[in-house]
């Protein structure tokens, strides 16, 4: 009996470390979101999504030249790595043996440790030196380089969860390797792969650093790929040391919205990856 109640505190308290463990991983994000809610809700108005930068000097004017970029860009970078990525997560997983997946894999594992700034500086050598302008197409190449080694290493372990009995039993119908690779484990996971993805173009979409050695910025809308263009990252460091008041509020306004699409597709993968989740939050909002 002792030995049960024993027992018991002991689950408790390991059960309470781990609560404090859960607080302490949350307690910045929850500080870091409420101090952008407080210095930056306050600053958004229509404008801000709307209308382009005024003059120095002037009040008022917004970022939309700026979300615009990031989207473009963003968008731009994931059409060149999530493809590349997802073949080579699909191949470590399905083919991952040898010196070919040995050096891809150490390979992906050295670009997801390479600082951000140093693949800015790559993809001003490759792009921006040799055409002897800033581009967003340089930007979007730095921003891909940063979200491949993510797509390839979420694909590989998504895909290494798929019971080996699954393969067995494609192979043993008599469809082909490749069949059964595409649709049968990888249509499977689809929801999963997604998620991996949605991750790695969320943790893209908040560098700055790549951005100011490639995209560089401006203060007008741009649509073309080898121009300089703005992007959200890049226009609230620029705000943020300006001295003028009025660029230092817009700065956190734009910090609040970048934050809040960055946790917006963490959040929204992670209910494509449970539907059950998401039926559950609608549920208890609509009640």
């Amino acid at each position: 009996m002792n030995q049960f109640k024993f027992r018991k505190v002991r689950n408790k308290l390991f059960l309470f470390s781990l609560s404090i463990a859960a607080v302490v991983c949350l307690a910045p994000l929850i500080m870091v979101t409420s101090f952008m809610l407080q210095k930056g809700a306050a600053s958004l108005d229509l404008d801000f999504f709307t209308k382009l930068p005024v003059p120095v000097g002037e009040a008022g004017g917004g970022m939309l030249h700026a979300i615009l970029g990031t989207i473009y860009m963003v968008t731009l970078g994931s059409l060149m790595a999530v493809p590349l990525g997802l073949i080579g997560g699909i191949y470590l997983s399905e083919y991952g043996k040898g010196g070919i997946s040995k050096a891809l894999r150490l390979a992906t594992d050295v670009m997801t440790g390479i600082p951000s700034i140093i693949i800015g500086i790559f993809a001003y050598i490759l792009l921006v030196v040799p055409f002897k302008s800033f581009s967003a197409l340089s930007g979007a190449v730095a921003l891909a380089i940063i979200i491949l080694p993510v797509v390839i290493r979420s694909s590989e372990e998504i895909l290494k969860l798929v019971p080996k009995h699954i393969r067995e039993a494609g192979l043993a119908l008599g469809l082909p390797r490749w069949k059964v690779i595409l649709f049968i484990i990888v249509r499977g996971n689809l929801s999963a792969l997604f998620t991996g993805v949605m991750l790695a173009i969320a943790r893209a979409s908040g560098e700055t650093a790549p951005l100011l050695f490639t995209a560089f910025g401006n203060m007008y809308l741009s649509y073309s790929p080898m121009e300089p263009m703005a992007s959200l990252p890049v226009q609230i460091y620029t705000y943020a040391i300006s001295p003028f008041e009025d660029w230092q509020r817009q700065s956190w306004a734009g910090a609040f919205v970048l934050i809040i699409l960055v946790i917006g597709v963490n959040l929204g993968a992670r209910f494509l990856m449970n539907p059950k989740a998401l039926k559950n939050f609608l549920k208890r909002s609509s009640s």
